[in-house]
Parts: C-alpha cells; sequence; structure tokens
C-alpha cells in the first residue's frame, strides 16, 4: 500500500471512530434522559402495605365495583393500570397491586403463588373488600387461579387473558420456556432492555410472543398500546426478582378444578409465549369455564383486539357483579 493510500484509510478509520464516538454519546444521553424519566415515572404513584406474605405495593383507583387486576411478567403496579385501562370500564374501581419481586412488593425466601394469592387476601381485608372481580394477563394467572381456588368466597368472576396455566412437556411450551428464559435476563439489565426496545423493537416483540405477520399488521393505535406496554416495563431492574420468581414458582395446573367462579378465557391461537394449551387446559378443567379464542394476535392480544377485549370483559363483569 503507497503512502496516500495508507493515508487516506488512516483518515478514514479516523472518521469512523469519530462517528462511532458520536454515536455512543447520543446514545448515552437518550438512555440516561430515558431512564431518568423512567424511574421519576414510579415516584408517588403507589402505596406500601406490610402483610403476613410480605410487602405488598398497590394502587387502589376509582369508586364503583372493585377488581383486582394482576399484571404479568416485567410489569408491576403501573402495568396493572395500563391492563386496567385497556379492558375495563372507567367506573370501576381498579385495584392493582405489584406482584412478589416487582417494583416495591418484595418477593419472601421460599415464596409461591399459593403465597401471592394468600397476600392478595390480606391486601383485601385492609382495603374493607369482601368480594372482587379479578382480571389477569400473562403470568399473572397462576397467582390469580390460586386466589380464586383458595378463596372461592372473595370472587366474583374471573376473567384470563393470555394467561399461564400449566406446565407441560410438549415442543411448543419448551420453546416458550427458552423465551421466558431469555426474557429473565433481558428484565435483568436496565441498559440490555432499553437497547433492545430503542434499537431491535421486533426481535423483543418476537420474544415477548409475537410472530412477524402480527407485529408488521399492527394498526397506528395498537402499535400506540403494544409501544406503551414495552416502554412502562422500563425500568426493568426493579422487576428483575420478580422476573425470576415467575420463572421458578410452580404452576397452578389440575388445582384449577376447584375453582367455582364464573371464568373467562381470552387467548390469542398463536401466541408463541403463553401457549393456547394453557387456555384449553384451564377450559376444560374450571367448571363452567368459557374460552374466546382468537386467531390472530399472539401475546400483543390486548393491543390487537383491544376493543373486542373490553366489550367481553365489561359485559362478564356485569353480569357476575362482585
Amino acid at each position: 500500500m503507497n503512502l496516500r493510500a495508507r493515508r487516506m484509510a488512516l483518515g478514514l478509520l479516523g472518521a469512523l471512530a469519530v462517528a462511532a464516538l458520536a454515536a455512543l454519546l447520543v446514545l448515552s444521553v437518550l438512555y440516561m434522559r430515558d431512564m431518568d424519566r423512567a424511574y421519576g415515572r414510579l415516584e408517588g404513584r403507589s402505596t406500601v402495605v406490610d402483610t403476613a406474605h410480605g410487602r405488598v405495593e398497590l394502587t387502589d383507583r376509582g369508586t364503583g365495583a372493585p377488581v383486582l387486576v394482576v399484571h404479568g411478567s416485567g410489569g408491576g403496579f403501573d402495568q396493572g393500570e395500563l391492563i386496567a385501562e385497556a379492558v375495563l370500564d372507567p367506573s370501576l374501581r381498579r385495584i392493582t397491586p405489584s406482584r412478589y419481586g416487582y417494583l416495591r412488593s418484595e418477593a419472601p425466601a421460599g415464596a409461591s403463588f399459593d403465597d401471592q394469592a394468600q397476600a392478595y387476601a390480606e391486601l383485601l381485608d385492609r382495603l374493607g373488600i369482601d368480594r372482587v372481580a379479578v382480571v389477569a394477563m400473562s403470568h399473572g394467572g397462576p397467582s390469580a387461579l390460586l386466589f380464586a381456588a383458595l378463596y372461592p368466597q372473595r370472587v366474583a368472576s374471573l376473567t384470563l387473558i393470555s394467561c399461564g396455566v400449566a406446565a407441560t412437556a410438549s415442543p411448543d411450551q419448551a420453546q416458550a420456556d427458552r423465551q421466558g428464559r431469555m426474557l429473565v435476563t433481558v428484565f435483568s439489565h436496565d441498559l440490555l432492555y432499553w437497547g433492545l426496545s430503542r434499537l431491535l423493537r421486533p426481535q423483543l416483540l418476537r420474544l415477548m410472543g409475537a410472530d412477524e405477520g402480527v407485529i408488521a399488521g399492527l394498526t397506528a393505535s395498537q402499535r400506540a398500546l403494544v409501544d406503551r406496554l414495552v416502554e412502562s416495563m422500563n425500568p426493568v431492574a426493579p422487576r428483575a426478582a420478580g422476573a425470576a420468581f415467575d420463572n421458578r414458582a410452580a404452576m397452578p395446573n389440575e388445582r384449577i378444578a376447584a375453582i367455582r367462579a364464573p371464568t373467562l378465557i381470552l387467548h390469542a391461537r398463536d401466541d408463541t409465549l403463553q401457549v393456547f394449551a394453557n387456555a384449553e387446559f384451564a377450559a376444560r378443567t374450571i367448571p363452567g369455564a368459557r374460552l374466546r379464542a382468537f386467531a390472530r394476535g399472539g401475546h400483543l392480544l390486548i393491543a390487537v383486539e383491544q376493543p373486542a377485549l373490553l366489550a367481553e370483559v365489561d359485559a362478564f363483569i356485569r353480569a357476575h357483579p362482585p
């Protein structure tokens, strides 16, 4: 290589290095700005109650018939509020706890979904509420199911949206479990989740249970709700213990046969994170349960079919008032 070519190569490498440094600086500024906003968004919005089954964070809003809203993995009271906004009539009272290990709710050593269900009961006692409708999404399903099984007198109705229910050995479930373990890692680091949600969002959504067709077919309003769900999980570090708890706690399985509350199951057949077999198992195991299956939507069903879910859930709760 002659001197001129060497100089040109060095100049090009220098320019690339400067560009890379500038890009890194911009990303660092964006990351710090977004994290400041994300942590600030959580401040002053919730209260914490000490129970015999651990410290529980919650919000309690509205004055109508009470509904206990149980969030999914990667969530917290803030995701519960977003679920309530999407599928509940505003006139209803919304109790939205953070589950074990999420945000300011502790994860007691050796805790189970049974313990979480018992914490819900004590929480309702503290609020002076005898009976509620229960709406759960995704991995909020296990503790909601066990709450209904353990406290039948306290559950007026149970609605399951894209919920996990039982452990199986099917190939689809094995793949879903692999995705779940990957999400536990992603939910452990603010920078990793932020980078994926900012730079590789389609890949993140596939990991979260939606295929390429669902992602490509999102309308503007559907994408806006998906964006809110994704962004609401920032920051993830205060939710990492909860995601780890979800991944190791035992599922309810056949115990859900004890449920006597009217049960509505809403699930997409193409969900790759909480596979449709969960919905089928719940429908044939819970006495009188009704399954409303959707052909498309994946694990983003709450966004893809939001108007339909709002109508279904509202009618169901009003048919079985707390």
